[in-house]
């Protein structure tokens, strides 16, 4: 195969599914890494892609370097049909008289929506660090809708981080976490901003149970922070765009498997 040959197949495969991983193109394309890693860094030059830690992202449909920051407003455009469905399927997860916290995020702020939207399934008790999710869940909030949102400091993504939030997550306990991330690969959750990440992982320890909402093109995008392991994970709701080698990384880290064709978890 030649190398244009090689390249236009990396640029559909990250067309298609918003980013790729370099294991995954080895072993399509059948050749070395090397080969695959100087693929990727010509069509990064030529401004078709951007190059990142272990692959390759859209050049103009999300996140790139480490430490890139996307705004809530920006985030809300990414994959829209597939976190709507991603959010109404977590919705469908939660049960009257639960406390649920509910981190920032553009997915989550769907599935706040759905929350908003659904009178069966209240009474609901709803922790969140999120100023979108907590303003949406205000106004359709009544006597059986209860909101604590934690204070902190605001990131561009609009959650409230730091020290405050942080002491306020300690002294709570939650059935579930509904979690948004920046991107995630095999070696665990990431975002870009450290204080965000410190907040997070505050979130994780007062839930008993964690579901990540992430839609496919979040598979292999890298962060400045970890937030945690996929092994602190109980659930990931994706989309059907998922690839095959993501869902066996995740099978094998002891992660539940929900998406909108099956709505059902496969086998751990």
């Amino acid at each position: 195969m030649l190398a244009s040959q090689r390249q236009d197949r990396i640029l559909a495969e990250v067309r298609a599914h918003g980013a790729v991983r370099v294991a995954d193109l080895v072993e399509q394309l059948d050749v070395s890494e090397m080969t695959v890693r100087r693929d990727i860094t010509e069509l990064d030059r030529a401004g078709l892609v951007r190059r990142v830690h272990g692959g390759a992202v859209a050049a103009d449909g999300g996140p790139g370097r480490p430490t890139d920051e996307p705004g809530f407003a920006e985030k809300s455009t990414w994959a829209t049909a597939e976190k709507r469905d991603i959010a109404a399927l977590a919705a469908r997860t939660i049960e009257p008289g639960q406390a649920v916290a509910l981190s920032a995020g553009s997915t989550v702020h769907l599935l706040a929506q759905q929350i908003a939207a659904d009178p069966a399934l209240r009474p609901l008790t709803v922790v969140t660090n999120s100023l979108p999710v907590a303003r949406t869940l205000h106004e359709a909030a009544g006597g059986a809708l209860d909101v604590i949102l934690t204070g902190g400091s605001r990131t561009p993504s609009d959650a409230l981080v730091g020290p405050v939030a942080d002491t306020a997550l300690a002294t709570l306990r939650v059935d579930r976490l509904f979690l948004g991330v920046h991107g995630l690969d095999e070696s665990g959750l990431m975002t870009p901003n450290l204080a965000e990440a410190a907040t997070d992982r505050a979130l994780l320890r007062c839930a008993a149970a964690v579901t990540v909402l992430a839609d496919h093109t979040k598979w292999g995008v890298v962060g400045l922070a970890r937030i945690a392991s996929l092994e602190e994970v109980d659930v990931v709701v994706t989309d059907a765009g998922l690839p095959e080698p993501a869902r066996a990384v995740l099978a094998d880290a002891g992660c539940a498997l929900l998406t909108p064709t099956d709505h059902q978890p496969e086998e751990r």
